[in-house]
């Protein structure tokens, strides 16, 4: 018994013929759209705060031995700066700068390739667009299209495909980008506030 997903006019066939009208464009747009879905997965399980508290409430938490296991990068590093700052090292600054360098990498991993790959999957639908239009007004020299169905209408849909592809792909990938981004910046506003007060003189192990 034949699956929904392979037989004639199943979910497969439709993907698949989808993908064959778009022509030699469509391989690479696949090849891209795995790559971003794959790196905006990556920068969110890499983006994970830990606490939603402001940052002097879960130092101050964190200082008195009332914090949790630290479950994200923000309670990750209040963790690390105090036991810098418990252990005398001195000048502080420098010794919390070399130790957050890793979770201000960190929240920057994968920013680029998306980035990129937003860029490009459209430029390649464009690509696309171009040569299937190429190819429509070449076989207007010897009426080819007009012995298949759809005639010209036909062909220049199916340059179209490509484009459409390109902005299915670009068009999410810039809205999931923009919210990762904004993220990433609070994040980093964190980790800059943390070693600010860690550096001052407040008193952290007590109540306000």
């Amino acid at each position: 018994m034949s699956s929904p997903l392979t037989h004639p006019g199943g979910l497969f066939d439709q993907v698949s013929a989808y993908l064959a009208s778009g022509g030699y464009v469509m391989p690479p747009l696949v090849i891209i759209t795995l790559v971003l879905w794959y790196a905006l997965g990556a920068r969110w399980a890499l983006l994970q705060r830990g606490s939603q508290k402001n940052v002097r409430v879960l130092l101050r938490k964190y200082s008195q031995g009332r914090g949790k296991a630290p479950e994200g990068i923000v309670d990750q590093a209040i963790v690390h700066g105090l036991r810098l700052r418990d252990e005398g090292q001195a000048p502080l600054r420098r010794y919390l700068d070399d130790a957050f360098a890793d979770y201000e990498a960190r929240i920057k991993r994968f920013a680029s390739t998306v980035t990129t790959m937003v860029a490009i999957a459209p430029l390649l639908g464009l690509l696309g667009t171009v040569a299937g239009m190429i190819e429509t007004f070449d076989s207007l020299g010897d009426m080819s299209l007009f012995s298949q169905s759809g005639g010209i209408a036909g062909g220049i849909a199916t340059a179209l495909f490509t484009t459409q592809m390109g902005l299915v792909v670009a068009v999410p990938g810039v809205i999931c980008k923009a919210l990762l981004d904004r993220r990433q910046h609070q994040i980093e506003i964190d980790l800059a506030q943390i070693k600010d007060l860690l550096t001052s003189n407040t008193h952290l192990d007590q109540d306000a």
